[in-house]
């Protein structure tokens, strides 16, 4: 039989007794039950079992009951345990044989150890309560109703004391105590500990936010960044808890009126400390993690949507597209419900424009299927332009149509940025044609000032996938617009054996027309002036249509303005590249004077008014159309 006995600096009684506790007693037979002087000595530098407590009080006594607790025995007394403990006074009184000598308790919260210090308390015993045991001590009094009915100041009294006037006026301290009461379920949350830890991790982050916000005003620029870290020591802290009670200390610090900034700060450090399992390898290869069957309320499915659900609203913070991307990856890799994923694709879709082509490269878990996972990346695309059209419904008036205005800038970003992501998967072999497609028609025209980037897609595609038929691939080639190719492509375009003859016809066409209208002096004057004229509203037109149109017509001439702008950068390449030319070829003076001249004639068309040089510039137009033609230049 061991001996516990200890001293501890918090005081629960003033009892003249300051002596240990017997436990593991059921070693003992009923003939043994004799004075516990008889003991063997065993050595230790504690007083032993003949200097216990229950000798000193109880000098004739022997032990007279044993409780046993979840398979731990302890030979104590009854007149001590029953003075205070209701439970136990009901359970002896209940019984008729007055020579009851065990009881015993199934699923006492705390355990072994809790009881083991409701036992000092009964007998009088100093010991320290803390928060590691005042939960523990709260719900083993509950369970043993350590009332004030049986003795004032009793264990329950006691504990809720420690917890009102040193656990509450603690955020780190009513952490660690909520921490401990995930054991203690269903029995903490009857006596109202976790609320009461919540409760209080709310306030004091409120009153550290505050503290803090009053210190960087009287900090210079320096110490205000100083200040700023000192959110970070509660963040980490709540990391140690369950994702139920971290669920309800985030949201009681919302409705408290914690900084957005700092529960994004906390999401993300609890995320990467709960969630580190998952590696890269894992994230390639999802069959090599199983989830244990074990893993219910805790499985890292529940903590991603749990998180994902406490996102706060996008008004309200910042939340750094890279964790969106992190949690979209991890949502799609345990298999989070449909929700979760549509939530996370709806933020990343309002914020497309700001995204880069690594990010959207999200791998596919699905085994058979494309290296990519384009279904969702065409889901967060949708989500972008229905956020455009609200955007563009909202305004009425036409200083949103202005060129450079905000919406307009951030088409144009995605659709490079979608052209990019095209020409990254296109070579992926297992990948769908349809799927590839509904990628390449899903954006607006207007998204695209010129079609070089989705041209090289396409062949990219064509290339990787050699088997299509003929009927395919003119189905493929119909979204590339011929009149948005630069002259590059144009030339890449015209010798390309993987374009069906129609496409290669097309781009033959289109480049002798804009060359003829290059020649002309023009530039595509006639097209504007269509595009004007097509634009006039109708009488018996509705207003709203009318506006409609107007809208459509205005941005239609601004994509037209900034192709006019591509194609006079590349007659200004052009001119220089000429230009470079003759100056290598030229042996006198007024050769090279002639080809200067010759040379400024070929950009009067934009720069110049003057109709003399135009005749020259039309001459060495042709010339250069002709050898610009036989050159090859590769794109894809």
């Amino acid at each position: 039989m061991s001996v516990i006995q200890k001293e501890y600096s918090y005081s629960l009684h003033d009892h003249p007794f300051p002596a240990g506790l017997h436990c593991n007693s059921d070693i003992y037979s009923s003939r043994q039950k004799k004075m516990v002087s008889e003991t063997p000595f065993i050595p230790s530098p504690t007083p032993k079992f003949c200097n216990s407590l229950a000798n000193r009080i109880f000098s004739d006594v022997a032990g007279d009951i044993t409780i046993v607790v979840d398979g731990e025995s302890f030979l104590l007394h009854k007149f001590p345990l029953v003075s205070r403990s209701g439970k136990i006074r009901k359970m002896v009184a209940d019984v008729k044989d007055s020579s009851l000598s065990k009881l015993e308790f199934l699923n006492l919260p705390g355990g072994p150890r809790a009881f083991e210090l409701a036992a000092k308390f009964c007998y009088g015993m100093n010991f320290e309560i803390n928060t590691g045991n005042v939960a523990q001590l709260r719900c083993a009094a509950e369970y043993l109703e350590m009332t004030e009915d049986y003795r004032e100041e009793n264990l329950i009294t006691r504990a809720e004391t420690y917890l009102n006037e040193v656990v509450t006026q603690s955020l780190e301290k009513s952490v660690e105590v909520l921490s401990s009461c995930e054991m203690l379920a269903p029995m903490a949350e009857e006596v109202g500990i976790p609320d009461k830890c919540v409760d209080a991790i709310a306030l004091n982050a409120c009153k550290e936010q505050l503290a803090s916000g009053f210190s960087r005003l009287d900090c210079d620029d320096g110490c205000a960044e100083l200040k700023s870290g000192r959110l970070e020591w509660w963040v980490e802290d709540l990391s140690v808890l369950k994702i139920e009670f971290y669920q309800r200390v985030i949201a009681a610090m919302g409705g408290a009126g914690v900084q957005p900034d700092s529960i994004v700060a906390s999401l993300m450090h609890y995320a990467q400390a709960s969630l580190k399992g998952i590696g890269k390898q894992q994230i390639w290869h999802p069959t090599r993690m199983k989830p244990s069957p074990g893993m219910v309320e805790n499985s890292q499915c529940v903590i991603v949507e749990t998180l994902v659900s406490l996102l706060p609203a996008e008004k309200s913070s910042s939340i750094p597209l890279s964790f969106l991307f992190g949690m979209l990856r991890m949502a799609i890799l345990v298999g989070a419900n449909v929700a979760c994923r549509l939530e996370l694709e709806r933020r990343i879709g309002f914020r497309l424009e700001m995204v880069s082509l690594d990010d959207l490269l999200i791998p596919c878990v699905q085994t058979g299927d494309s290296l990519f996972d384009v279904d969702t990346v065409h889901r967060i695309l949708v989500n972008f332009l229905q956020r455009i059209e609200e955007e563009e419904n909202e305004e009425y008036g036409y200083e949103s149509e202005a060129l450079g205005s905000p919406s307009q800038g951030s088409v144009l970003k995605v659709g490079r940025l979608i052209d990019s992501y095209l020409a990254e998967i296109a070579p992926d072999p297992y990948l769908n044609l349809q799927k590839f497609m509904a990628m390449l028609e899903i954006l607006p025209d207007y998204a695209r000032v010129i079609d070089d980037g989705l041209y090289r897609a396409v062949d990219i595609y064509l290339k990787a996938h050699p088997m299509l038929t003929e009927h395919e691939c003119k189905k493929l080639c119909k979204f590339i617009d011929c009149k948005k190719l630069s002259q590059e492509a144009c030339n890449h375009a015209a010798q390309n054996d993987r374009l069906p003859v129609q496409m290669t016809v097309r781009v033959l066409y289109f480049e002798q027309l804009r060359l003829k209208s290059s020649l002309s002096g023009s530039s595509g004057d006639g097209f504007l002036s269509q595009r004007i004229s097509s634009g006039v509203p109708s009488a018996a037109m509705s207003p709203r249509d009318n506006y409609a149109s107007l809208r459509r017509e205005n941005r239609e001439l601004k994509l037209e303005i900034s192709r006019m702008r591509v194609r006079l950068s590349e007659l200004e390449k052009e001119q220089l590249f000429m230009k470079q030319g003759m100056i290598e070829k030229s042996g006198n003076g007024k050769t090279f004077l002639t080809s200067i001249s010759k040379g400024i004639g070929r950009i009067g068309i934009f720069s110049s008014p003057a109709g003399g040089k135009r005749k020259s510039g039309r001459k060495s137009r042709v010339t250069e159309g002709k050898t610009g033609r036989s050159r090859r230049h590769s794109v894809s």
